[in-house]
């Protein structure tokens, strides 16, 4: 049985009722729309994860194949020396953004020239490592962005489910149940009236 809030049946209690369960009623309506909206952005941002974690496989293994090569051709001594002073290949920018209530960075990632490099005794494979590895970093910054925003959207869906189910199984019952209660004890009062009235006209009749 759904518990009733301890509220006096009085017609004010009542019409307090209806007033507080046609809001909560729209409020439950309008999380429901927000959790089916969230559950189709969590799919498709699913997709989207899971796109650019295959892509981001295959560029870091691509990567890292050209550094082994670049590796053994310079040696670490000449890579190391050829890395020096160069500047960033990738440029990143963060900036906030928000979906449906669901605040996540925004990540801006883009690549930027490679830088030329002056000394005689490079390799070939260097600018193919390079470029692997800026391509690399960029589909990186894509799916950590794309991972951050997945994990706060399924957050944001696990919270709005709880609100409905909170509203619709807990809350919603016990205001109806309440407002039940109240209208059949008003009712019972104003059939003990009328009938406390048809009594004393039957005993002024007598008289």
């Amino acid at each position: 049985m759904t518990q009733r809030l301890p509220i006096p049946p009085t017609r004010n209690a009542l019409l307090q009722l209806e007033n507080q369960l046609e809001f909560l009623t729209t409020g439950h309506d309008l999380l429901e729309r927000k959790r089916e909206l969230l559950t189709r952005m969590v799919r498709e941002q699913l997709g989207t994860y899971r796109k650019l974690r295959e892509e981001a496989a295959q560029l870091v293994d691509s990567a890292y194949y050209w550094l082994s090569i670049t590796h053994m051709r310079m040696g670490e001594r000449m890579l190391h020396l050829a890395g020096l002073g160069l500047e960033p290949s990738v440029e990143v920018k963060i900036l906030p953004r928000s979906n449906l209530g669901v605040e996540y960075p925004a990540v801006r990632a883009g690549k930027r020239p490679l830088q030329p490099v002056s000394l005689m005794w490079t390799d070939a494979s260097f600018d193919r490592m390079r470029i692997y590895l800026t391509d690399m970093a960029v589909v990186l910054a894509q799916l950590g962005e794309a991972e951050i925003a997945l994990r706060r959207m399924l957050n944001e869906q696990r919270k709005t489910q709880k609100r409905v189910n909170a509203l619709k199984y807990n809350i919603i019952p016990r205001y109806e149940a309440s407002i039940h209660f109240i209208q059949e004890t008003l009712e019972e009062e104003e059939r003990d009236s009328l009938f406390q009235v048809k009594l004393l006209q039957e005993q002024d009749h007598v008289i």
